[in-house]
């Protein structure tokens, strides 16, 4: 878990949604509120400073990000409107002036297409707003997007907007507080039912079935959210709030699998989607689905699906 607070920017897109915008920021909010202490410093952005307005007309005072050295941890990217139809050349040097400073990037319902058509997101899996998929998806055959309802992939947040923020936010918080306090949100903000990153395309493991165990399903969802960057068992235990032996024995109970053993097939499972439906190298999928090599991988994938990944590729062709 982390020790340090973190600092978070929104950086609003004129017309933004404020729904979006809210369920983004309000659960760090909370968070510094329930844990007593300032895990998260929030700051709010814009292309020139000053008011910045919702689609309601709702303003939030912004600094303006352009000439400054915010060294954020995050910065979100909020837009709605038609996202699409943006060519803010200032905007997209400020994003690709962040992400070759290290900073983190994420994007709420518009946001990940400026992310996107900014050339930040290459080799990461993200999502948008569905009003963008099908043009997002036509202006590059590139991009790695997925019907879902966020993604965490490494250093890249993407959610589809609406109340979605809420729940990336919750496996935000999950992941650098553990899940006592990402639950003590959610409750705060009486959103009982936190939906996991696979929705509305459940997870093969999850199948839906909301009859698991909260331990169970809390563990799936870190998985998904860290396909590039796997967690250990012990990360794991530890950010679900139990011990490695009962995590262990709930993943034998429930789907008659180890969690590392699920863990890795789900991660073989994107693997495979990758090599059957984007002309990603090899070595590019390798790297986004956790892999340290090439030959790792490709062993592990053969042992999986009884064939290679140029097997698997030239099959889906045939």
């Amino acid at each position: 878990m982390l020790d340090t607070k973190r600092k978070i920017g929104f950086f609003f897109i004129e017309d933004f949604a404020l729904m979006s915008g809210a369920a983004a920021v309000e659960p760090l909010r909370a968070a510094n509120l329930l844990a007593k202490k300032p895990l998260y410093e929030i700051c709010y952005f814009s292309k020139d400073g000053g008011p910045t307005f919702s689609s309601c007309g709702a303003p939030f005072h912004t600094e303006q990000l352009a000439g400054t050295d915010p060294d954020l941890d995050i910065l979100f990217v909020v837009a709605g409107g038609n996202a699409m139809s943006l060519q803010d050349t200032t905007v997209s040097g400020l994003v690709r002036s962040l992400a070759a400073h290290g900073t983190s990037l994420g994007g709420i319902s518009g946001g990940p297409v400026l992310l996107a058509k900014a050339g930040v997101m290459k080799n990461r899996r993200f999502t948008v707003h569905w009003e963008h998929f099908e043009e997002l998806r036509e202006y590059s055959d590139r991009f790695l997007m997925e019907r879902r309802l966020y993604i965490i992939d490494r250093d890249r947040y993407t959610c589809a907007g609406g109340m979605a923020p809420l729940d990336m936010m919750h496996a935000l918080i999950q992941s650098d507080h553990g899940i006592d306090l990402a639950r003590a949100v959610t409750d705060w903000f009486i959103h009982t039912e936190v939906r996991s990153s696979e929705q509305p395309q459940r997870s093969g493991f999850a199948g839906g079935n909301k009859n698991l165990h909260p331990i169970v399903l809390s563990a799936l969802d870190l998985m998904e959210n860290h396909i590039a960057d796997p967690l250990s068992f012990k990360q794991i235990a530890m950010l679900v709030g139990v011990g490695e032996r009962q995590l262990q024995r709930r993943f034998d109970q429930e789907l008659n699998i180890g969690p590392m053993q699920c863990y890795l097939e789900i991660r073989l499972d994107k693997a495979d989607e990758l090599t059957r439906k984007t002309r990603l190298s090899f070595m590019e999928i390798a790297l986004t689905t956790g892999f340290v090599n090439q030959g790792h991988f490709a062993k592990t994938f053969r042992t999986r699906f009884g064939m290679t990944p140029t097997d698997r590729r030239r099959l889906e062709k045939d």
